[in-house]
């Protein structure tokens, strides 16, 4: 069958029916997430710099 359809448009209404049909009802029970540490990034890290962010992450100093 063929429409005038983009595919994007398709995968857009199948997405908004996926969505619109996995609403569950809540059981009330709230999610308990655990944390660590004190919330805050270590001196010096800026977490607006991603490419900072991977180069601190690969590197062996952790200091720095």
């Amino acid at each position: 069958m063929e429409t005038d359809r983009t595919l994007t448009s398709v995968i857009e209404d199948a997405l908004r029916a996926a969505l619109a049909g996995s609403e569950r009802k809540r059981d009330g029970n709230p999610v308990v997430l655990t944390t660590f540490g004190g919330g805050w990034t270590l001196p010096g890290v800026d977490i607006d710099d991603s490419a900072s962010l991977l180069d601190r992450m690969e590197s062996d100093d952790r200091t720095a």
